[in-house]
């Protein structure tokens, strides 16, 4: 392991996982810290979902949202893929000394209108001031609590088990990207920003027993979730090329780059193990709500290439999807 911090231990690759399971784990407690979306914690009579993340994004504001919607929807998240009902946030923002209060005011509402449109609330927060270059503009911290009126949604993965996403994926890495580097062809492409509990909810109202697993692909993409998911265990993950949504700017804008984009962050985009003979039913669940109207079946569970993630190839070969060591995209949430 490196000796000092890289840009890729924040990628949600190789490094990162050492980084928090060499260090941080060791040095703060394998007993206390659960590395899940969110832990889950017993209270008297109840369970509860914490969570806690930052957003460093630049540019701060971007096609289909800035850093403020970004971080309700991105803790919004992390609480929904468990399972949880998402109630409360903090807000902690850190200001760069020079930034304009418009640029602020507008992140703010953002957060607002996000907020509202999940239904949760901001109830407390922090606010401090660095001086002028030693900040990027602003970074922000929430923190966020949700309760289970279910079980969390974490369950044996067994061969035979369907993944489904619940649309394109790609695109909120790919619109940073573009608008941080003035990529004129990719106009029209926004980032998938969004929340993702009240999908969540309908399905799990809907097919109560029939989620094994569930995580929002963003930092690393679908394939680390599928590496995360996969590894030390006795299955493998096998996407199909051909099932996978992905729209033509994002295709393209990859294929110049190099970038694969099944390692593109995503912001509103959920990777959902579950029984294969229900997953139909369950896509056909998810197009009823705007957030999942593009929601597919890409790939199964499998006994083959056990502990990795793979992708069976429009002509039909089959290529392994490891974790990536180096981040593609730096400071895209």
């Amino acid at each position: 392991m490196p000796d000092t911090i890289l840009p890729g231990h924040g990628s949600g690759g190789k490094l990162m996982n050492d980084l928090i399971h060499d260090t941080i784990r060791e040095t703060l407690g394998n007993e206390s810290i659960q590395l899940d979306d969110s832990a889950v914690l017993q209270l008297p009579g109840r369970q509860i979902a914490f969570t806690t993340d930052s957003y460093t994004i630049t540019p701060i504001e971007f096609p289909g949202g800035n850093i403020g919607s970004l971080a309700v929807n991105g803790t919004v998240n992390d609480l929904a893929v468990m399972g949880a009902e998402p109630l409360y946030l903090s807000c902690s923002i850190i200001l760069e000394e020079g930034l304009p209060l418009d640029e602020l005011k507008r992140v703010l509402q953002s957060m607002r209108a996000a907020a509202d449109y999940a239904g949760v609330s901001i109830v407390t927060g922090d606010t401090k001031v660095v001086p002028r270059g030693k900040g990027d503009k602003i970074y922000i911290n929430t923190a966020g609590i949700g309760v289970f009126t279910s079980p969390p949604q974490r369950h044996d993965i067994i061969p035979g088990d369907a993944i489904i996403i619940n649309g394109y994926i790609g695109d909120h890495g790919t619109a940073v990207m573009a608008e941080r580097n003035k990529l004129s062809f990719s106009r029209g492409l926004l980032s998938d920003c969004a929340p993702l509990n009240m999908l969540i909810q309908q399905v799990i109202q809907s097919y109560p027993s029939s989620i094994r697993f569930m995580r929002d692909a963003t930092r690393g993409g679908v394939a680390s979730v599928l590496n995360e998911i996969t590894k030390d265990r006795p299955f493998g993950a096998k996407l199909i090329e051909n099932s996978l949504p992905v729209h033509d700017e994002v295709r393209g804008v990859s294929e110049l780059l190099g970038i694969d984009p099944l390692y593109i962050a995503n912001e509103g985009k959920v990777v959902i193990i579950t029984d294969g003979k229900d997953a139909p039913g369950i896509v056909e669940e998810m197009k009823k709500i705007p957030e999942g109207k593009d929601a597919a079946i890409i790939g199964e569970i499998t006994d083959n290439y056990t502990g990795s993630a793979y992708i069976t190839t429009r002509v039909g070969g089959n290529r392994m999807l490891p974790l990536l060591i180096e981040e593609q995209l730096p400071r895209i949430c």
